[in-house]
């Protein structure tokens, strides 16, 4: 989708993952998938038959949950600021 810009994603990476160029970091992939579940979410309130992007949601939804349960085994106080940085829960 044309909606997240290689600029979007550096900027993404560079707030949560440290720099642009940590791609890979868990903080980082996580704000990532949160920034496109909030962007597919206001597609799915437009269009509500989309059954297929409502299956991608819940993928993404599923893998945003595993990154954060493995974030809150390994490092609890880097999950803790994720989660309020982000807005997402407790």
């Amino acid at each position: 989708m044309s909606y997240l810009t290689t600029e979007k994603k550096a900027g993404i990476f560079a707030n949560y993952g440290g720099s642009a160029e940590k791609t890979g970091s868990i903080e980082g992939q996580i704000a990532l998938l949160t920034e496109r579940i909030a962007s597919i979410s206001g597609h799915l309130q437009q269009n509500k038959k989309d059954y297929s992007t409502h299956r991608g949601l819940m993928k993404m939804v599923g893998q945003r949950k595993r990154l954060l349960s493995y974030m809150q085994k390994h490092n609890l106080q880097g999950y803790r600021a994720l989660i309020e940085k982000l807005g997402l829960r407790k």
